[in-house]
């Protein structure tokens, strides 16, 4: 038996998951990771605890399945969220901004007047926004004494999550092309960084890491990895793509997480959205030529769920919001748009924030947690909406993962408002499952539908909505929506 694994490395915790030659779990461990919230635009992580999570993780694999039987591994990671670090020492500078963070929209404010460079991010794919990393790099070259010395020293690295795991266990200062195509200073034809952007903004070329294929040979480590080659390093949503198969074009799928991404594969064409969504690069095998897909982001999904059980105390666990929401028969005219990060696809607006609307003495904390699950849904009906109008397809059925999938009320509600049949598979670690199938294809050299043995259905939900109360509901969502906007 040959066995391959990953190292995903997520907005809340971090994993490793050894899987066999069949796709299946052989072995895996994780661990949370502290949010830092500093204020109400802030969101940061420790990068000594992300890379100490790494380490920790794969040694507690390797006390029950030892990792030298591992042939691969392939690295999944949080995109956008970005550091800075020593070359010399290897030591952070500053915590890593969180994807979420959005201290930085002065920055994209000034940015959108610099006419110059708008022809130049039209290359990237991607609007002008918080999100992606190039706000976040001219934040701490701005902002952080450390970062300014650093620069002045030449001994400045910026990277994402990917490079600075790579960085820490390679000694290499590299990035795959899906993670590069999420900064806003990426081409998403010639690869490269684009150099009017970084000669403008005066940010130093020899900070930023060289962009490679997703499925090349990183390198290795030997006291953590014991050797195993890195194979495939690949955006967490581009490798739950990539781990559902979703391989040709045409085919869609969207993850239940922190937040929810929904992606179709446009194969070797870049197509770029004139409803909200974002260009980005799929994969690429190295000798090979990317392939791309067009993307919609929601920033708070599962976080949504999470607020129920931190900030406001109406469920102790995650896992009661089901049963809770499942206690009254609608959610009682009540709807629920988290904006707290403002909107993301397909609305881009940064003034946004959460509200609950059409609240009565009769709502009560039932109706709340049935509004936040529907809300989830109801966002990635106007991502799969948008991508609709992009392609000119009609997609028949989308495929599923994350941690929410597993709430059955928030996936026939999904199907109901997709008017979609809607598919999960046996496993539900996709985005592992595709990193590190990623990188046993490419140390094989195996062709890609070898994916197919990996992939088994597990549930399916059809729609079972009439067509008068589907569009009531989402009638009621898109006014929610417009209370929500140009908040601030």
């Amino acid at each position: 038996m040959k066995y391959f694994a990953s190292i995903d490395q997520g907005t809340t915790s971090t994993r490793f998951i050894v899987f066999d030659e069949k796709g299946k779990v052989v072995s895996e461990h994780q661990q949370e990771l502290k949010q830092y919230l500093p204020d109400k635009v802030s969101v940061e992580h420790d990068p000594i605890e992300i890379w100490e999570s790494v380490k920790n993780c794969i040694a507690e694999v390797d006390n029950k399945f030892p990792i030298s039987q591992i042939s691969s591994i392939g690295i999944t990671n949080q995109r956008e969220t970005t550091l800075a670090w020593s070359k010399t020492t290897g030591d952070p500078l500053y915590n890593a901004l969180v994807w979420q963070d959005i201290r930085t929209q002065d920055i994209c404010d000034e940015l959108k007047q610099i006419d110059e460079l708008s022809d130049e991010f039209s290359k990237t794919g991607l609007p002008i926004a918080t999100y992606f990393s190039l706000s976040k790099i001219l934040w701490l070259l701005k902002n952080v004494n450390e970062v300014k010395n650093a620069r002045l020293a030449n001994d400045l690295c910026f990277g994402t999550i990917d490079s600075w795991i790579l960085y820490k266990l390679t000694g290499k200062h590299v990035t795959d092309v899906t993670n590069a195509s999420r900064t806003l200073m990426m081409d998403l034809k010639t690869l490269n960084w684009i150099d009017k952007i970084m000669d403008i903004l005066d940010i130093p070329k020899e900070s930023m890491p060289e962009i490679k294929p997703s499925m090349f040979n990183y390198g290795t480590n030997k006291s953590v990895l014991k050797n195993i080659p890195i194979t495939a390093v690949l955006g967490d949503q581009q490798a739950s793509l990539f781990g559902q198969n979703c391989l040709t074009s045409g085919e869609v799928k969207n993850t239940y997480g922190t937040g929810c991404f929904a992606l179709t594969n446009t194969g070797a064409d870049i197509v770029h959205s004139n409803n909200g969504l974002l260009s980005t690069v799929a994969y690429q095998r190295e000798g090979s030529e990317p392939q791309y897909a067009l993307e919609g982001s929601v920033s708070i999904a599962g976080a949504a769920v999470q607020w129920l059980r931190d900030n406001l105390n109406i469920i102790d666990e995650s896992s009661e919001v089901e049963s809770l929401a499942l206690s009254v028969k609608d959610n009682g005219d009540v709807y629920f748009v988290p904006a707290f990060s403002g909107l993301f696809s397909p609305h881009w607006d940064e003034s946004a924030r959460g509200v609950l609307v059409g609240l009565t003495r009769f709502s009560n904390k039932s109706h709340i947690a049935r509004a936040v699950l529907e809300s989830v849904a109801y966002q990635s009906f106007e991502l799969l909406e948008s991508m609709e109008k992009d392609t000119g397809t009609v997609f028949d059925s989308v495929k599923v993962d994350g941690g929410m999938v597993e709430n059955n009320l928030l996936m026939q509600f999904q199907s109901d408002i997709f008017n979609k049949k809607v598919i999960s598979q046996e496993l539900n670690e996709i985005t592992a499952l595709g990193a590190g199938a990623a990188s046993y294809l490419y140390l094989n050299e195996l062709p890609l539908e070898y994916l197919n043995e990996y992939i088994t259905q597990s549930s399916t939900w059809n729609p079972n909505m009439d067509t008068s109360q589907r569009t009531h509901y989402i009638s009621k969502w898109n006014k929610a929506i417009s209370k929500a906007k140009q908040w601030i």
